[in-house]
């Protein structure tokens, strides 16, 4: 199979939407990336994924090459990747999101339950920010802006990657600035809560979570699993960090793979 780059689309409201088709005769699936990451965060999963499935990675709304022309929550980034599917031809697909990218893909299966076959998602929460945490990603976006990323960028990467090298992401990183920082952090910490709706997403759902992720704790992942109707057993992975398809992958392709394998095409 050969990759075919398309780099933008754009909605009907004007938003432009810069993703990746890697094509392939296999059932859809649609990856999802974490805060501050771009498409390129699933490239491993790519090359292990794409002998059976589709894959069409995505810049998220403010994240790469996807701008943020205004303020934005999840459901508008979940609308982006639905008109993205319909630009596509695509009628249905799993979705694969890791933290952020595990909001998303929770608001598409709420918005459009026919468009979704299967939801994976990893170090991701159903519920609002502690407001607590909130305050403090609030804090922490003030100091990025007025001091620039050096100050906190090492904090940010522990969080996130646990003790995995960061430094091919903090550079990306660094080039985040302004407006544009402020608003990723304002989806974030300003989004609601879809567990008390979990039980309106009737398609499987597997939920997987690392065990030393210092983002939200193993119990956000157990309270999903507990609202969804069809989510598969908890997978935890022992020592995973929040962006766990990043700093585990050989960890979580096998449960990805036997999931997808017998859920991504909705039969």
């Amino acid at each position: 199979m050969t990759s075919q780059v398309m780099p933008m689309m754009i909605t009907p409201a004007g938003q432009r939407v810069h993703y990746r088709d890697h094509g392939g005769d296999g059932p859809p699936v649609v990856v999802l990336h974490s805060f501050l990451m771009d498409l390129s965060m699933w490239d491993r999963q790519v090359d292990a994924f794409r002998d059976g499935f589709r894959i069409i990675a995505v810049d998220e709304r403010g994240h790469g090459e996807t701008p943020a022309d205004g303020p934005f929550g999840y459901w508008d980034v979940a609308r982006d990747v639905l008109h993205l599917l319909d630009h596509l031809g695509v009628e249905r697909a799993a979705v694969v999101g890791t933290s952020q990218g595990g909001f998303v893909a929770l608001r598409m299966a709420l918005l459009a339950p026919e468009r979704v076959t299967a939801l994976a998602v990893l170090g991701t929460s159903g519920e609002a920010e502690d407001p607590q945490v909130a305050e403090g990603y609030r804090q922490l976006a003030g100091i990025w802006a007025a001091q620039g990323p050096d100050s906190v960028i090492d904090a940010v990467a522990a969080i996130c990657l646990g003790e995995t090298d960061a430094s091919a992401w903090t550079p990306k990183w660094r080039a985040v600035r302004g407006e544009r920082f402020e608003r990723i952090v304002g989806a974030l910490v300003d989004r609601d809560g879809v567990l008390d709706r979990a039980g309106e997403i009737t398609v499987p759902v597997l939920v997987l979570h690392g065990t030393a992720d210092l983002a939200y704790p193993v119990a956000r992942a157990e309270a999903l699993v507990a609202a969804l109707p069809k989510a598969e057993p908890l997978v935890t992975i022992d020592g995973g960090a929040h962006f766990l398809s990043v700093t585990n992958p050989d960890d979580v392709y096998p449960h990805l793979r036997e999931f997808l394998d017998a859920h991504a095409d909705g039969k």
